[in-house]
């Protein structure tokens, strides 16, 4: 397993829920054509099938993304949704990434 495959499997399984996520957020609560809910519920299934790429065992796989999708959805908000995230974001995010690198590369 590389560094570098766990790294790019969960930016594109990030990039599609999160995006997918925030798609049909617009459309359900901010009336936005449905193309765009069905654009997110398109992205959502995809998320699916990015994830199962990874070559972590499921529930290794699922918790550290889990990780990652705190990060990317703080960093997606920023890029497009005027969230500006305070200290206590970017501290909780410190120590989640630091999970993270315990749990996959920790054993090593």
């Amino acid at each position: 397993m590389t560094a570098l495959r766990v790294f790019a499997v969960f930016l594109l399984a990030g990039a599609c829920e999160v995006g997918g996520g925030f798609f049909v957020w617009k459309w359900f609560r901010e009336a936005q054509p449905f193309v765009w809910g069905l654009a997110g519920m398109i992205l959502l299934a995809l998320y699916g099938v990015a994830a199962a790429l990874s070559p972590l065992e499921f529930g290794r796989a699922y918790a550290a993304y889990g990780g990652v999708f705190v990060i990317l959805s703080i960093l997606w908000g920023m890029a497009f949704d005027h969230f500006r995230p305070d200290v206590r974001d970017w501290s909780g995010a410190a120590l989640i990434l630091c999970g993270i690198v315990f749990m996959v590369w920790g054993r090593k």
